[in-house]
């Protein structure tokens, strides 16, 4: 199972570079613009391996996230990436309690070796499957089965799928869908509904299956997104 970064940046470009770069580099991006959501973000159960945590936020500065996430004994490794390059600042912020602290600009290189030594450090590398239910993904091969068999999906089709998977119980945005799934293509947000569309069919007719085991859906919550959810089999329907 690739690792899960939460990424809390506000400037947009900055947000697509560096999560681009880490999803090439095997990681599980999540994103938050504010200090608000990112708090919201890293309530308890969250299920983060690092926080690359951007100090200047909108509504709540990042070091109030920090000061919050480590009163309620929280753990995760926290990467400080700002432009307060001053060392006042950065002492501050390790007393804090964050991990370590990058002063932007900074190369991706040193970001990326510095998250791999805080993952190593936590022993947050994971090797286990992704599974919901009776549905599961291999780490390295995206192979997927449902029930035990098979289930053939496109390379897109199981990279939205591994991106729902990485957050249980949780609604994924067609935005970090579209981040995620399509980068830096061309796609318009509409590309994220077809493939929904596609993908759902898929689990839908995988889920015909003999006997009691509930199938896995894919659940749209308006204004909000996407979520795994059980699926109901025919013979368990309500009656109109």
């Amino acid at each position: 199972m690739h690792p899960r970064i939460l990424l809390v940046e506000d400037t947009p470009d900055i947000a697509l570079w560096l999560g681009t770069a880490l999803r090439q580099g095997g990681m599980a991006v999540e994103f938050a613009t504010d200090g608000h959501e990112a708090d919201r973000c890293l309530q308890a159960g969250h299920g983060f391996d690092a926080v690359l945590l951007d100090l200047q936020l909108p509504g709540q500065d990042g070091l109030s996230v920090l000061q919050a996430l480590r009163a309620r004994g929280d753990t995760v490794p926290v990467l400080i990436l700002t432009a307060r390059a001053s060392v006042p600042d950065r002492v501050l912020g390790l007393n804090m309690g964050a991990d370590d602290y990058l002063p932007k600009p900074f190369d991706l290189s040193e970001l990326e070796a510095r998250l791999q030594v805080l993952l190593r450090r936590q022993g947050r590398t994971k090797t286990s499957a992704l599974r919901w239910g009776p549905l599961e993904m291999k780490p390295d091969t995206s192979e997927v089965q449902l029930h035990g068999q098979p289930l053939a999906l496109t390379q897109r089709e199981a990279a939205a799928l591994r991106v729902l998977l990485a957050s249980p119980q949780r609604t994924v945005s067609k935005e970090q869908l579209h981040a995620e799934v399509f980068a830096d293509e061309s796609a318009g947000l509409d590309a994220v509904e077809v493939l929904i569309y596609r993908l759902r069919k898929k689990l839908e007719s995988a889920a015909l299956v003999p006997g009691p085991s509930a199938g896995v859906a894919i659940t749209t919550f308006r204004g909000m997104g996407y979520m795994l959810t059980q699926a109901v089999k025919p013979s368990q329907a309500p009656l109109p």
